[in-house]
């Protein structure tokens, strides 16, 4: 997936990546994959986004569900949306007790079309699915409808392998979309992913 070969946000999906939407005999084994491959970046996006105890948190591209659970431990409420139903039934059974309780909920969607209600989230968060989105702006629109006023938004991309980091110039497209739309945006690195954060 290096730069030199890829061209993204052009209005269609990544279709010649399996993570992007699992599905079929390999959908399973890319859930299992995704579950151990993120684990690091998963747990350091759950330090760097603080969450509180009241938030009402969305989670965009869920995957096997991993992150789900750990926001659930420390949120109000969580909700999970992914594109593949595989990984939406991946990511009900790996948090059963939680759906139970009613503390996660899960289902299809996407970044564009979450179906979730206006200014209905405190924090809206993201790991590995912003190159993927088929279109930037539209996903950075429907997830500022989405927050609720002071509402943080924090998305995270692989830094390594290297073909997998963001190239300079599209790393820079993801801030400038989220600045047009949230009036500011930061970027940086942490350990294991490039991160970037809005507030509403």
């Amino acid at each position: 997936m290096g730069s030199e070969r890829r061209q993204l946000w052009s209005g269609t999906s990544p279709s010649g990546n399996p993570f992007a939407l699992p599905r079929g005999p390999f959908g399973p084994v890319a859930g299992l994959l995704m579950a151990r491959g993120n684990r690091r970046q998963n747990a350091e996006v759950l330090a760097y986004c603080g969450v509180a105890p009241e938030d009402e948190v969305l989670e965009v591209g869920h995957g096997p569900g991993v992150l789900l659970g750990l926001l659930a431990e420390r949120a109000r409420a969580v909700t999970g949306v992914d594109p593949s139903p595989q990984m939406v039934r991946m990511a009900l059974r790996r948090n059963f007790a939680a759906v139970r309780a009613g503390r996660v909920r899960v289902r299809v969607g996407s970044a564009e079309h979450t179906g979730a209600p206006d200014a209905s989230a405190d924090l809206v968060v993201s790991v590995n699915t912003v190159a993927m989105w088929p279109r930037l702006d539209a996903a950075v629109d429907e997830l500022h409808r989405v927050l609720r006023p002071g509402g943080r938004l924090v998305l995270s991309w692989h830094l390594s392998p290297a073909r997998f980091a963001l190239a300079p110039d599209e790393r820079a497209e993801v801030r400038e979309a989220l600045a047009r739309r949230f009036g500011a945006a930061d970027t940086g690195d942490l350990r294991h992913g490039a991160v970037f954060f809005a507030r509403r």
